[in-house]
């Protein structure tokens, strides 16, 4: 059996717009139905949602056969838990506030294996083997391996160029939210500090020759980071999306009460 291809990859070689969804709800059933209305790529979210590595395969084997790209985020930067969750078929893997090229560089290693890395070898146990039919896995994994890393705070902005230089770091990903906290300006991405800061982040990870991607639930801010160079976007979270929906389908029958309104993302 050939090595399995990495549809997000494939796709960000493309250099065309991606639109994702945060998968939250910690369930292979949610996770197929977001996967089955056309979404490019999926977040499936081990570091805020109630995620284990039995709750993400159950998540990626619900989407396999659908068109949506599964992205796997981690809760950090643990080795062995990267470990599990290559060894489950993660292909694209997400990893949050990254600060410094060191940090990145250890990243890289946790996805490969000696004498490149320190990824141990599960070999027949693993779903990323199928179960050793995968011809040649060793040296070959990291051919359909993606790894996303996350800047989201000052420090991280700072270091960029070295973050995005580092060889094996194949995309950045940039949170609005906690880079915006980081900054002082909780809630408040849109501060032109914040907005600043996103325009360095997105200018210097091109140079660089990688795409950037970023989290916009909200259509004005998705248009506006498309336009300024952003390429995978995700512009909804399934657990917003059904408060959402559950909201205005109640509010047809009877009178809520005022709700908040948010610009975190």
């Amino acid at each position: 059996m050939q090595l399995p291809s990495n549809p997000f990859k494939n796709m960000l070689i493309k250099r065309e717009p991606m639109w994702g969804c945060w998968a939250g709800f910690a369930t292979g059933y949610a996770a197929e139905i977001i996967a089955n209305t056309g979404f490019d790529w999926l977040l499936i979210d081990g570091e805020h949602a109630p995620n284990t590595v039995p709750t993400i395969l159950a998540q990626l084997q619900a989407v396999a056969p659908y068109s949506s790209a599964p992205v796997v985020r981690s809760v950090n930067h643990d080795p062995a838990l990267i470990k599990q969750l290559l060894d489950i078929g993660t292909q694209t893997l997400m990893v949050p506030m990254v600060e410094s090229a060191e940090q990145a560089a250890a990243l890289v290693r946790a996805t490969r294996y000696p004498p490149h890395g320190i990824r141990g070898v599960g070999g027949g146990l693993v779903r990323a083997t199928r179960w050793d039919g995968v011809d040649d896995y060793l040296n070959k994994a990291h051919e359909s391996l993606c790894l996303i890393v996350q800047v989201e705070s000052p420090k991280g902005v700072e270091q960029v160029e070295a973050i995005a230089a580092t060889d094996g770091v194949d995309a950045v990903f940039i949170g609005p939210a906690d880079l915006s906290v980081g900054m002082g300006y909780p809630g408040n991405p849109g501060h032109p500090d914040v907005q600043s800061a996103i325009q360095k982040v997105i200018n210097t990870v091109h140079a660089a020759g990688k795409p950037v991607g970023i989290l916009a639930p909200l259509e004005e801010d998705a248009r506006r980071y498309q336009a300024l160079g952003c390429q995978f976007i995700a512009v909804g979270i399934d657990i917003s999306l059904l408060r959402q929906g559950a909201l205005a389908t109640l509010a047809r029958y009877k009178e809520l009460p005022a709700q908040p309104s948010t610009r975190t993302y």
